[in-house]
């Protein structure tokens, strides 16, 4: 018997040793397809270690999350993928309104605070990011500026072409953005007003939320809007000019998220791999890889590179009315402010 098969019979069983067990598991099929939303590298380690534990033939594609969320729509009626791992939250909600993801309540989901995960399993969260400023402080130096800590100082006139965001329609990074202003400026129509003026700052719109601080790290612009593990990410791997800011008025947040793909083709292995995320071992795996996004399981250890919230003055972000507003704004941004880039 092969490995693989002796894992399949062990997983089938529910004993696999060290992983998981219960009625997620009462049948394994033959493989897995993950949407993943997170960076790169932390998606090819959770496929690597679901893969090396179950014996599951697992593979992923990696999307922001409001290209998932569109790749979902154009293949519902014939999925390609199984389960949806990552991202804001308000996407997987939004896919819940749309029939793209359907409900399970995992065993281990009894660890996740009621506040990090929907009533009914439409998505359980894995993971929490604040937003911030990624700043590159040689940069600022020249242009005589501190680094940004209010939303506000980023229509200074000095920042004209020297700040990156990604576009709302295909991140969620950017929508977390976009919504915050919602959130904290009380209304659409205010939120749309900002961005407008943001927008005469905007170097570039890029699809995904990471990339703007890459782009501040190499000094193509002073300041990136993205989640702040995002920027020690970049610093860590040697953008040593890149710091870190939050506006003092209030930020947004992300839930890390994930949801069983509705007519799923393997739907056992799609509620194996939600169960084993959930636990603490598996949220302890992002830091190997340079992901400090902290842990919803209160039992994973927190990386010392991860925020520390308590630090940072986050704004009552409502994820359900951003994922029921997420078309429609997306929308009123591509035709008030930019269009989608195609690259």
């Amino acid at each position: 018997m092969t490995r693989r098969m002796y894992a399949g019979s062990l997983l089938a069983a529910g004993l696999l040793v060290g992983a998981l067990t219960g009625p997620a598991l009462a049948q394994a099929e033959d493989r897995l397809v993950v949407l993943c939303t997170p960076q790169e590298d932390w998606c090819v380690r959770m496929v690597e270690e679901f893969g090396s534990q179950t014996g599951i033939d697992t593979n992923y594609v990696r999307m922001s999350s409001g290209e998932a969320l569109a790749r979902l729509q154009a293949g519902a009626a014939d999925p390609e993928f199984d389960v949806w791992w990552g991202g804001p939250a308000d996407g997987q909600i939004a896919a819940g309104i749309a029939g793209l993801v359907e409900p399970y309540i995992s065993p281990n989901a009894e660890a996740i605070g009621p506040e990090q995960k929907a009533e009914d399993g439409t998505w359980t969260g894995v993971y929490v990011g604040a937003l911030g400023f990624c700043s590159n402080q040689a940069i600022l130096d020249e242009l005589g500026l501190e680094a940004p800590d209010s939303w506000d100082d980023l229509l200074d006139p000095a920042l004209v072409g020297n700040v990156a965001v990604a576009h709302p329609a295909s991140s969620g990074t950017a929508y977390t953005t976009f919504f915050t202003q919602v959130m904290r400026l009380g209304g659409e129509d205010e939120a749309m007003d900002y961005m407008r003026q943001l927008h005469e700052n905007i170097l570039q719109y890029t699809k995904s939320g990471s990339a703007p601080g890459a782009m501040a790290g190499r000094g193509e612009v002073a300041v990136a809007i993205i989640f702040s593990h995002d920027c020690v990410k970049n610093i860590e791997e040697g953008f040593e000019d890149l710091v870190v800011s939050f506006p003092n008025e209030g930020t947004g947040y992300e839930i890390g998220a994930q949801a069983l793909v509705a007519g799923a083709k393997n739907p056992n292995n799609a509620k194996a791999w939600i169960d084993w995320a959930l636990q603490a071992d598996t949220q302890e795996i992002g830091p190997t890889v340079g992901s400090f996004q902290l842990p919803t399981n209160p039992e994973a250890a927190v990386s010392g590179s991860s925020v520390d919230l308590s630090q940072v003055n986050l704004i009552d972000y409502d994820f359900e009315a951003a994922g029921e507003a997420r078309d429609r704004l997306t929308q009123r941004f591509e035709d008030e402010v930019a269009t989608e880039p195609l690259e």
